[in-house]
Parts: structure tokens; C-alpha cells; sequence
């Protein structure tokens, strides 16, 4: 049996602080109050008022389980209706809900692929993915991070059609996938194509569609993110539907989520697309951020509202999130095995509820801590 002994002596023992409630951009531990740079509340919608209203009302309104699979006597017409829904909105053909957006990933590529298929995969894609592709028994290399040319090399090798599968926001390392380039692999090559939009959803493209539309044969989003709720939504093709149904053991052997659950996550639907206002000001606030943390000197990445601060060394990541926390900042350290040994982040998660002054104050205490590991 593995112990914690390892975790312990190179600071990656993970004990997590007790968040006693949230107002907007604030938590508060222990009765104090800080200012979180952590959250992928991206719009504000979680701890929106109109919202947790209209989410209440769908739990009043209808049943608060399922009861049961899809398979069994879970697939309530409302749950069918609302990822309709969510296809038509999204440009695809069909959708399928999930409890989490994990055991979306694992769902879905577990079940679809097998020992004769090839898939190329991210390096950095979540761990979700790299679970998945395991599980398929499917043939699988990685080609390195976001880079077109070392996929192209690797599509080369292959005589077959292969899959591909990577994400178009990056969770930690916060870049974009290059769609340009990618899609014009795909026309030379014709391979399957999996994107994780989880942190592009209600964000990123016209209305919040995402960056992947036209290059995706199936997407992942996930309703715990922009959306401000908890789950997951898988778009594809209607006959990839029917596939998961009748091969995907996670969604056989599962509650499927509440008519209620989807109730709610059509008012979602609603309220993201209506969110242009607060996409506009994250990419502003976003850019602002980025750009003055490198004027600081700060080695950062980022393409949109995740920022990656990188540090390296386990220590030194852990001792400046506690002197951010000493300071009212929530900014906790990402070590491995979220990012490997040695690649220690702070993960900047930027919200449209941030301001300049937020961002100003982030620097300032992000120097002292800094300087005075």
C-alpha cells in the first residue's frame, strides 16, 4: 500500500484549507477573507444571484435524481431535451451529459477506441485523457505540447488514420490550441479529432462556443467552469451517441445526472450566451494581468484568462502561496503529480469579477513573497 512518506519529504503533501463560503472573487478560511485567484468561476455565473435562483427554481420544479442510469429508467425526456439544447447551440449533431467532466473524458475514449486504433494525444493533456487512452487499449503516442510539427512527424509514420486528441485552452500551462494549423493537418491527413473544450466553453468564441468548431468530431465541456454549476457535456455525432450508449461502461453503470441537474443547465445555456459583457472584460482584465506581471519580470504564460507563473522548485511554489495567503491571497501551489517533478506553477486563474486593482495588489504582494523566499 503507498504512504505519504515521498509526498512529505519533497513537498507535495496536499492538505487542503476548508473554504467556509464565497462572495464573488472572496473566500473566507477560518473567518478571514482573501481575495481568490484560483477559481474557474470564469464569468462570475456561480455566485451570480439571478443564477442561483433560476438553479433553485429547477430543483423545486422538477425530480432531484435520476434514480437510476440512462440505460435503466434515468433517461428523462428533459435530460434528452436540454442536450439537444446544447448541440444546437454548440453546432453539432447530439450531446451527452455526465457527472463530471473526468468521467466524461473516461466515458468517451474508453469505450470508442480499441487495440486497432492509433491515437496521438498532448502531451499536456489532463490526466483525465491519459486515463482514458489507457483504458482503450488503443495504440497511443505522445507528440510534444501544442506542436503542430512534431504531430505532423508523427501522423507521417502512420499508414492508417489515426485520432487526435488534445485540449484548446490548456488547464495549467494556459496556451491555445493553434486551430488554424491544426485543421489544415486534419485535411491532409483525415484523422478523428477529440478536443477538450473545458476551459474554452463559455469563454472563448462568439458567445462562449469555443475555438474548435470545425475541427472537433467531438468536443468536452464541462458545466463546473464558465458555466458556474457542476458536470459535464459531451458533443458528437448522433451515432457516437449511440455507440456510448451500448459500450461506454461509466454511463451504463452510473446515476445519470437529475431532470432537475438538466433543468438548470438550460437556464445556463441561456445565461452564458447572454454573457457578453463579462467575456469582454476577463479578456481585457486577462491581458492586463499577463502583461504586468511580465513587465515585472515574472516568467508567465498564457494565451487567454489562465495564467501560468512558473517556479519550478516545489519549495520555494509552496513557501510563496503561503506568503500570498499571509497577505489575504488565495493562490495555491500546483506540484506534482499535476505538473511533473521539478515544474511547479502558480496557476493564475483570472474571473471577469477582477479589477485593475486586484491585479495591481496580486503584483505587489507577489514581489514580496518573492523576494523574501
Amino acid at each position: 500500500m503507498k504512504d505519504l512518506a515521498f509526498y512529505e519529504k519533497f513537498f507535495l503533501k496536499r492538505i487542503p484549507y476548508k473554504i467556509e463560503k464565497r462572495d464573488g472573487k472572496y473566500i473566507w478560511i477560518k473567518g478571514e477573507k482573501f481575495l481568490n485567484f484560483s477559481s474557474n468561476d470564469y464569468l462570475g455565473i456561480a455566485s451570480s444571484r439571478r443564477a442561483n435562483k433560476k438553479i433553485s427554481k429547477a430543483f423545486l420544479d422538477f425530480d432531484i435524481s435520476a434514480s437510476s442510469s440512462r440505460l435503466i429508467c434515468g433517461n428523462y425526456s428533459i435530460i434528452e431535451e436540454v442536450e439537444k439544447e446544447y448541440a444546437q447551440f454548440f453546432g453539432y449533431e447530439d450531446a451527452l451529459f455526465f457527472p463530471s467532466g473526468y468521467q466524461a473524458n473516461l466515458a468517451v475514449i474508453s469505450a470508442l477506441f480499441e487495440k486497432e486504433d492509433i491515437i496521438l494525444f498532448d502531451k499536456h493533456a489532463h490526466s483525465s485523457i491519459i486515463k482514458g487512452i489507457m483504458l482503450s487499449e488503443a495504440e497511443y503516442h505522445g507528440f510534444n505540447h501544442n506542436s503542430i510539427s512534431h504531430l505532423n512527424r508523427r501522423l507521417s509514420k502512420f499508414p492508417k488514420k489515426a485520432v487526435v486528441i488534445t485540449e484548446s485552452l490548456f488547464s495549467m500551462d494556459g496556451d491555445l490550441l493553434d486551430i488554424k494549423e491544426m485543421k489544415s493537418l486534419k485535411e491532409k491527413f483525415g484523422f478523428f479529432c477529440l478536443v477538450d473544450e473545458a476551459h474554452a466553453f463559455g469563454v472563448l468564441g462568439k458567445k462562449g462556443k469555443g475555438i474548435a468548431g470545425g475541427l472537433a468530431d467531438i468536443a468536452i465541456g464541462t458545466f463546473g467552469k464558465a458555466f458556474g454549476f457542476s458536470g459535464a457535456f459531451v458533443l458528437m455525432p448522433k451515432k457516437i451517441k449511440e455507440l456510448l450508449f451500448n459500450l461506454s461502461a461509466p454511463l451504463m453503470h452510473s446515476t445519470a445526472i437529475s431532470p432537475a441537474h438538466a433543468a438548470a443547465c438550460r437556464e445556463l445555456l441561456y445565461i452564458v450566451a447572454e454573457a457578453d459583457t463579462e467575456r469582454e472584460h476577463l479578456r481585457n482584465i486577462s491581458h492586463i494581468a499577463k502583461h504586468k506581471l511580465k513587465e515585472e519580470g515574472f516568467s508567465v504564460s498564457g494565451d487567454a484568462h489562465i495564467i501560468c507563473l512558473r517556479i519550478g522548485d516545489e519549495r520555494k511554489s509552496l513557501s510563496i502561496s503561503k506568503r500570498l495567503l499571509e497577505k489575504n491571497i488565495y493562490i495555491p501551489s500546483v506540484r506534482y503529480p499535476t505538473v511533473p517533478m521539478g515544474s511547479s506553477i502558480l496557476r493564475i486563474s483570472m474571473t471577469s469579477m477582477h479589477t485593475e486593482e486586484d491585479v495591481k495588489y496580486l503584483i505587489k504582494v507577489l514581489k514580496d513573497a518573492w523576494n523574501k523566499d
